[in-house]
């Protein structure tokens, strides 16, 4: 076992239930409010946007949700995952310290994002729906659901991030190679994409612009399409927790257990896939593994942004939850991490950081891109600019443990490979990427422009 480097599960171990972390949270849910009465909002609310099985998935406290066998026949695909000790990064660090990461780049999209979108789109089609729209950031969540689509019947309109749009167009290619729809955001298709070129022509448009245009083609719709997203709520990050769970039986078979578990953070679903079922362990079985959120210093919810109530987009149409915000208007820097250029943060996510139970940190585009390359050309991968952030985050826990010559084990999750993102890495490689850090007196005017929500003492 001294010299193994794959850690591979046989198609029998491929999970059968999610894990909920709703069940075991010693953190209470806060409520989710209606954008227009800011009352808790209802079924009814939800259910223009969602099937009836994804609401009910999204406020249980049940600890396991079966996973529908439909679902199970598509994840064999791909999964069980690898997982991989990087040995060759290891030795080029000169680190004791041991790194694992989780593989979920060799999926049929590229990414993590297929363990949600597979079901999402059988809960959907089990439902009646005929056609979904969503919007996409860096374009690994469009893919996912065009290929879940196109399995399961369903069409698909995208309302990718036009900044994204432009520097990805082999994405948009992927998503239309399986039937989806793919525009521009803000386009002129909808009443608050207009409004937005109405103020700014050349707006390069944000996660929370492509949001408000994909519910709003999905509610005005009269129930001919639902919305789905790929991550925040809590259903999503529950659907990745096959992530952890597989890596929990995989680190038995390294015979190791991880000391810190980390993973990059937008909306929070990678990290909680692999995140949360060693949370349970600390939680339930007395584990003690340190869990890490790595996000941009362009995009610092978590580090810079307020815990408080907010609009899950920019035009106030979905719903209000508490989560750590850096204002729903915001407006990214163009960074070349799309997927995670997001003002919020899954608020389950927030709840537990707020409360000490996860940690945080926000690192440089430079320096993540410097990761991803080292990574590279370590182990033979080129990673997705979003997993990238975690890659920094774990050679930086090993360079600390080899400051202080002590034995470390690190786990991360590998949420994608970076094939499509080739414009990215030539402008690193070319000089051209910038640091950026966000600046705390932005977050600080967006805090004016909150929901005005009271809540009881």
């Amino acid at each position: 076992m001294s010299d193994q480097t794959r850690f591979t599960l046989n198609e029998t171990d491929l999970p059968k239930f999610w894990y909920n972390i709703n069940a075991d949270s010693p953190v209470p849910p806060t409520p989710v409010l209606h954008p227009g009465t800011l009352e808790p909002v209802t079924p009814d609310f939800l259910s223009v946007l969602f099937p009836m099985d994804l609401i009910l998935q999204e406020i249980s406290t049940e600890r396991y949700i079966e996973i529908p066998e439909e679902v199970r026949e598509i994840y064999k695909l791909y999964r069980p995952t690898p997982l991989l000790r990087a040995r060759r990064l290891e030795k080029m660090l000169g680190t004791p310290a041991h790194i694992y990461y989780k593989n979920e780049g060799v999926s049929p999209a590229g990414s993590h994002k297929p363990n949600t979108a597979i079901p999402q789109a059988f809960y959907n089609k089990k439902a009646g729906t005929k056609a979904l729209t969503t919007e996409t950031g860096a374009g690994q969540w469009g893919s996912a659901l065009s290929l879940a689509c196109s399995f399961f019947g369903l069409d698909l309109e995208v309302y990718m991030v036009k900044v994204s749009y432009q520097q990805k167009p082999y994405r948009r290619i992927f998503m239309e190679s399986f039937g989806a729809q793919v525009f521009a955001s803000p386009t002129d298709r909808t009443n608050y994409g207009r409004s937005v070129l109405a103020e700014n022509p050349n707006s390069p448009g944000s996660l929370g612009i492509a949001i408000s245009e994909a519910v709003e083609v999905a509610a005005t719709s009269n129930g001919a399409k639902k919305y789905s997203l790929g991550s925040v709520l809590n259903h999503v990050l529950m659907h990745q927790t096959v992530i952890g769970e597989e890596a929990l039986k995989q680190m038995d078979l390294a015979g190791e257990y991880p000391d810190v578990v980390i993973g990059c953070v937008g909306g929070g679903s990678n990290f909680a896939g692999i995140a949360y079922p060693f949370l349970r362990e600390n939680l339930k079985n007395g584990k003690r593994a340190r869990l890490l959120a790595v996000e941009p210093t362009a995009t610092p919810s978590l580090t810079k942004g307020v815990y408080t109530f907010d609009y899950g987009d920019t035009a106030k149409m979905a719903p209000i939850v508490k989560m750590h915000t850096l204002g729903h208007d915001f407006i990214p820097p163009s960074i070349h991490a799309g997927g995670l250029r997001y003002h919020g943060m899954a608020p389950s996510i927030c709840a537990l950081y707020d409360a000490g139970h996860i940690e945080a940190v926000a690192v440089k585009q430079i320096a993540t891109f410097e990761a991803a390359i080292q990574f590279a050309r370590a182990e033979g991968i080129i990673p997705a600019p979003e997993s990238a952030h975690a890659i920094r985050a774990a050679i930086d826990e090993a360079l600390d443990a080899k400051a202080k010559d002590e034995k470390r084990v690190i786990l991360f999750n590998l949420s994608g490979n970076g094939n499509f993102d080739m414009t990215a890495y030539e402008s690193y490689m070319s000089g051209k990427l910038e640091d950026y850090e966000y600046p705390a007196e932005a977050v600080k005017e967006a805090m004016k422009k909150l929901p005005k929500v009271e809540m009881p003492a």
